[in-house]
């Protein structure tokens, strides 16, 4: 049986921890689905561009992205996104379209039952 890869990014590790923590007291699997995909090798993760948060997500909602928001394409509507790493187009494009962007534990600490969140990727 093959040793499991441990994450070297220590802020990586220590937010799935504190995912994993919140998903247990607050009951809230959408927090335990976001760290399984945060633990995921990085093969295995899936870039979401701008473009296609415009194309899913409606307008006022919020979106998590258990990954990298990328900047391809443009975004009209007025949405919160929650990512553990933007690049600087991306969170420029979702400020200038009126939303926010936030990172996971900031989005955990608002919502901790999970309620009204979106996963994508």
């Amino acid at each position: 049986m093959p040793r499991p890869v441990r994450k070297q990014n220590s802020e990586l590790v220590r937010l799935v921890g504190d995912l994993r923590r919140t998903a247990r007291t607050q009951h809230a699997p959408i927090w335990s689905a976001v760290a399984d995909r945060l633990e995921r090798p990085r093969h295995q993760t899936i870039p979401v561009n701008v473009g296609r948060l415009d194309r899913v997500a409606s307008p006022e909602e919020t979106v998590i992205v258990p990954g990298k928001l990328l900047a391809a394409g443009s975004l009209s509507k007025r949405i919160t996104v929650a990512a553990f790493a933007y690049s600087a187009d991306a969170r420029s494009k979702v400020v200038a379209a009126g939303g926010s962007a936030l990172s996971l534990g900031e989005l955990m600490k608002s919502r901790p039952d999970g309620a009204g969140v979106r996963l994508l990727g």
